[in-house]
């Protein structure tokens, strides 16, 4: 029988020999990770087993280099991967650990029936119900919360859901609340935040979202990320990194002198309206660049002009984008996915007009 594709997307990836760390193409399947030089690529550098391997996220061997998880396999090798935000590395570390655990098993993989495992009642929408609790206006409000030495931002406490589903008539005690958020949590739309609700995320047969006010989680779409407090020389910072979080994630840029394609880390920022890009294989470096998007147009690419090729053709292909500044310069970006690309052409469009 054929693996099952899980997953895919950009992560970087520590080397085994020179130790350097490089943006990858990585695909999941229900038994390997393999990954890939190019998401173009038609055979992958090298493939990780998952049978026998163990996980640890978070991984903290490298110091200030954050959102890192390992998986040893079964053989000893060890394999580091680096995310660009928190929700990424918690969505792949989920998948991982589900498609280790069904190997154990002797399962094919499959990602946990939220209903069957906690029964929830068929009428039950949890895509309405995430809709409702998103609600800027109505919803759940994300805050900046401070807790054992860490900044998160973009999150909320478990009491603060439990108490908004009760207050909206979504569950009659907190019994119920705690099964609807559980339900939410397991189907991706909420994540865990601190080590917390991580462990009730984790722990057990059944993942748990837990009612406390210590338990932080945040919403799998938002800007979340978390921060050591910053020393007395950090505290101006510029300008332009003084707005929220949007949007993070990799995409490709094309360079304006050589044309050529790269990975890039972006991170889209409001108020100012700024997106800052960085080389994802040197963490948390200062970015190579910046786009003020105020007043700027962004628009999908669908016919692909000449000045988007490279000797290598095929690396620009499919889920193109472009943004033109006010002062008229031209960045192409290209996407992992169709769905990815709408998302990132929504949130800049969204900055580009409220922004300052």
């Amino acid at each position: 029988m054929e693996p099952q594709q899980v997953k895919e997307g950009y992560l970087v990836k520590r080397g085994t020999v020179l130790c350097s760390w490089k943006a990858v193409w990585v695909v999941l399947s229900d038994d390997a990770v393999e990954f890939y030089k190019r998401k173009t690529d038609s055979s992958p550098k090298a493939m990780i087993p998952l049978k026998g391997s163990t996980l640890t996220s978070p991984c903290q061997d490298f110091g200030k280099r954050t959102m890192v998880f390992k998986i040893s396999t079964e053989k000893k090798q060890d394999h580091f991967f680096q995310a660009s935000h928190s929700g990424e590395r918690e969505a792949w570390v989920k998948d991982i650990r589900r498609a280790i655990s069904c190997l154990e098993a002797g399962k094919r993989f499959a990602r946990k029936s939220t209903r069957r495992s906690i029964r929830l009642p068929e009428t039950v929408n949890l895509n309405e119900l995430y809709m409702l609790i998103r609600d800027q206006d109505n919803g759940v409000k994300e805050l900046k919360l401070e807790i054992e030495n860490k900044t998160y931002n973009h999150c909320f406490t478990g009491v603060t859901v439990v108490d908004w589903l009760i207050s909206k008539e979504k569950a009659r005690n907190r019994a119920e609340s705690v099964m609807l958020a559980t339900g939410l949590m397991n189907e991706g739309y909420l994540q865990p935040a601190g080590d917390l609700s991580k462990t009730g995320a984790s722990g057990g047969t059944e993942s748990v979202f837990l009612d406390e006010s210590d338990a932080l989680y945040f919403f799998a779409d938002s800007g979340f990320f978390c921060e050591g407090y910053s020393s007395d020389e950090d505290d101006i910072v510029k300008e332009e990194f003084r707005g929220n979080i949007i949007k993070q994630g990799c995409l490709l840029k094309q360079g304006h002198r050589r044309k050529n394609w790269k990975v890039r880390k972006f991170t889209l920022r409001d108020d100012p309206a700024y997106i800052h890009y960085h080389d994802p294989a040197k963490g948390d470096e200062e970015p190579l660049g910046a786009i003020h998007l105020r007043g700027s147009v962004v628009t999908a690419v669908e016919f692909v002009p000449d000045v988007l090729f490279t000797a290598k053709r095929y690396d620009v292909e499919g889920n193109l984008f472009e943004i033109i500044t006010s002062d008229e310069t031209h960045y192409f970006l290209q996407a992992a996915t169709a769905d990815e690309k709408k998302e990132w052409i929504q949130a800049i469009q969204a900055v580009s007009k409220s922004g300052k």
